[in-house]
């Protein structure tokens, strides 16, 4: 590979720009290494480092809380952490929606926001949640600029109403609205997106969850749901790009990346039900649960036969599918919830750099740093203390969260399963607090004597 003098130049005046406010955070050169500078990472004269954000922002750890259903309604209603759920309203025998879709600001995490499509000013849009035998009539308001529709993923419903731009019905024009009309014939857990320039408008994130329930109500039972996606979109961008096949660098759970993630909350004893949906352009996620194994009991299309479930603790979301996990909760604690794409738990991550793992760079560092003062090149040590930087305004790049013991290096497809004895607003909100004795620490000398281990 043969890097150009113009390529050369602005990846050492980036990564001086970065060392230099590296420096102003603690680190210096020659002691704790610091990550690569990111492709994509405003060139001289772009995005100004004068306007870095912190390197991470002290974000308390909320938890989603339980709604209360709809006045009438009797089915306990799913919580989706950081999106809403549809309202409705009675017309007879029928429930009316209004779903919009439009184009609007979104922010991911904090110090990133860009313009997403969506709808009603959500992405992913709002929970629909309806009861098996309901009749449905979903109005559809087009905002954008250029045709949609809507498919109602997994929903069994007549043909002109399953929403493929073309083949089963015209496509919605910008500024028109439309009506589906239907019924939930089946319980279970379904999404909609739509089928009319799926690569864009999916991708900007036109997608949404559609929950079911039983007609019997359930107790005790608490109900998540998680939509996954992924984008690209480059440091200091106003949108994601949608043209993107891979390389992705913003994972996100119900249209976050964490550290602006919010933790799901339960009370021992509770049965935990988690819909996960992935809707995302291209990649499948392994989404893995510490601290449990759990079932898969439903997809998309149906309940899984109980003779056919079997102890998890990974479960993969194809795209464009349903899957439902369940446990019964028995373990206090935080415990994490993530893809386990490595790359997937990491915000803005690029990938274009060199691998300079155990390279020693001191030499290079010299002769670049007479054309590019301050300039450090980052990476030979690995990247854990990548939180220490400053960032460019709008950015997320390499961010981790706050955690009770250190920084969490991990940001983008993470979340957190709080697990409480008794579960009150103070008991989610704060972290769990430890029985003396049952946090790992550094052996003592006495340890070591004690089992025969050299240090």
């Amino acid at each position: 590979m043969t890097i150009s003098r113009r390529a050369w130049l602005t990846r050492g005046l980036t990564a001086g720009a970065l060392a230099a406010l590296a420096r102003r955070v603690g680190a210096q050169p020659g002691g704790m290494p610091m990550p690569m500078p990111m492709p994509g990472s405003p060139p001289p004269g772009g995005m100004p480092m004068a306007d870095a954000m912190p390197a991470t922002p002290d974000v308390p750890p909320a938890a989603a809380v339980a709604p209360k259903p709809p006045p009438g309604e009797h089915y306990t209603p799913v919580i989706a952490p950081d999106v809403p759920t549809l309202p409705f309203e009675k017309r007879g025998s029928v429930k009316v929606f209004h779903l919009v879709a439009e184009a609007f600001r979104h922010p991911f995490a904090p110090g990133l926001e860009v313009e997403t499509w969506g709808y009603n000013g959500s992405t992913p849009g709002p929970v629909i949640e309806a009861v098996v035998g309901d009749r449905v009539r979903i109005y559809v308001t087009n905002k954008l600029p250029e045709p949609t529709t809507v498919h109602w993923h997994g929903v069994l419903v007549p043909n002109g109403m399953d929403g493929v731009g073309g083949l089963t019905q015209d496509p919605i024009a910008s500024g028109k609205t439309f009506k589906y009309e239907f019924t939930f014939t089946r319980p279970g857990t379904f999404m909609y997106h739509p089928h009319f320039d799926e690569m864009t408008q999916i991708a900007l994130g036109m997608v949404g969850m559609i929950v079911v329930h039983p007609r019997e109500p359930e107790t005790r039972v608490r109900d998540f749901s998680l939509m996954l996606h992924e984008w690209k979109i480059p440091i200091g961008a106003a949108r994601p790009d949608p043209l993107a096949m891979n390389d992705f660098n913003v994972l996100t759970f119900n249209g976050k990346s964490f550290p602006g993630t919010t933790p799901l909350a339960a009370e021992v004893g509770e049965r935990v039900r988690i819909r996960i949906g992935n809707l995302g352009p291209m990649d499948h996620h392994p989404i893995h649960l510490h601290g449990y194994a759990f079932e898969v009991t439903e997809t998309d299309g149906g309940q899984v036969p109980k003779p056919a479930r079997q102890p998890e603790t990974t479960v993969l979301v194809p795209v464009g599918s349903v899957r439902v996990i369940e446990l019964v909760a028995d373990a206090p604690g935080d415990w994490a919830i993530h893809c386990h794409m490595t790359h997937h738990t990491m915000n803005q991550m690029g990938h274009e750099a060199p691998n300079l793992i155990g390279v020693d760079t001191r030499g290079v560092d010299r002769q670049i740093a007479t054309l590019v003062p301050g300039y450090m090149t980052m990476g030979q040590a690995g990247m854990g203390d990548m939180m220490m930087m400053q960032r460019p305004r709008n950015s997320i790049s390499m961010m981790g969260g706050k955690g009770p013991f250190a920084e969490i290096d991990m940001g983008g497809m993470f979340t957190i399963l709080k697990i409480r004895d008794h579960l009150t607003p103070a008991s989610a909100a704060g972290w769990y607090e430890h029985p003396k004795g049952t946090v790992a620490g550094e052996a003592t000398p006495a340890d070591l004597e004690r089992d025969h281990i050299e240090s």
